[in-house]
């Protein structure tokens, strides 16, 4: 029960790396506040096994950034010490790439970018400040390797280039506030069993395709990355701060 004690806001965790996420850091003892959109019964899902004085509900929608702010004000209602905060929440588009026309170009990109990249960092805005005037606190930013290697598909440019855009803001935390106390940590799954994985296998040649293309021929459960965020979440390895740690079965390595 290593995370006894502490309070960890998760968004984006009513399916996927975050439902996990949920499950793991709520069996290392957090209390846990669950951000969704609006798919309520997925956040009471991901929950169940917390016990009731340890779990949370939150509804705000990302793609309006301003609406990070009453999350954040929402969250200190229930918890007034925050200690860790996970950004996980993301949308992908399979259109809106190179070769398509501009109004498909212009909906990837202002969509992804207000989800991915501007509400995140608006909450990243108010934890850093709050882990700040609390002595410390842990920021696990959730990125994509294709932040790194670029996209497998022209199509989704922009979801990458909103992969990287959020990185850079957690690394740019890590650098200028570890004296503060604060430890930002980024993570960059390759392809993950979840929905979000199986729209984007679908633009770039298919399930069998881009499994053949994996190294351990087989995509990455996100049960593990719910275990590494839990891990990360105790703060015990300090000096990994600004590391981006790649979770990809050897695919891709740097």
């Amino acid at each position: 029960m290593e995370l006894a004690g502490r309070t960890v806001l998760v968004t984006g965790a009513s399916k996927g790396i975050g439902a996990e996420i949920v499950r793991a850091v709520g069996a290392a003892g957090a209390t846990v506040i669950a951000h969704c959109r609006s798919d309520r019964a997925g956040a009471e899902a991901a929950l169940s096994a917390v016990p009731p004085e340890r779990r949370y509900i939150l509804q705000a929608d990302q793609a309006d950034p301003r609406a990070m702010d009453a999350l954040w004000r929402d969250a200190l209602a229930l918890a007034p010490r925050i200690d860790v905060v996970v950004l996980n929440a993301a949308v992908f588009l399979n259109t809106g790439g190179i070769e398509d026309d501009l109004d498909a170009w212009e909906t990837a990109w202002e969509t992804q970018w207000r989800v991915n990249v501007a509400a995140p960092t608006r909450l990243m805005k108010h934890a850093v400040n709050h882990f700040v005037g609390a002595g410390g606190g842990v920021l696990v930013t959730m990125s994509s390797w294709t932040a790194q290697r670029g996209a497998g598909s022209p199509k989704t440019v922009a979801y990458a280039a909103s992969k990287a855009a959020v990185r850079a803001a957690a690394q740019t935390v890590a650098r200028h506030y570890a004296k503060a106390g604060v430890l930002s940590y980024i993570v960059a799954p390759g392809v993950v069993r979840t929905q979000m994985s199986v729209d984007a296998a679908a633009v770039a040649g298919g399930e069998a395709q881009v499994t053949a293309g994996l190294a351990m021929g087989e995509w990455v459960p996100p049960e593990e990355l719910g275990e590494l965020v839990a891990f990360l979440a105790t703060g015990r390895v300090r000096h990994l701060t600004g590391a981006t740690i790649d979770v990809n079965g050897a695919s891709y390595l740097r």
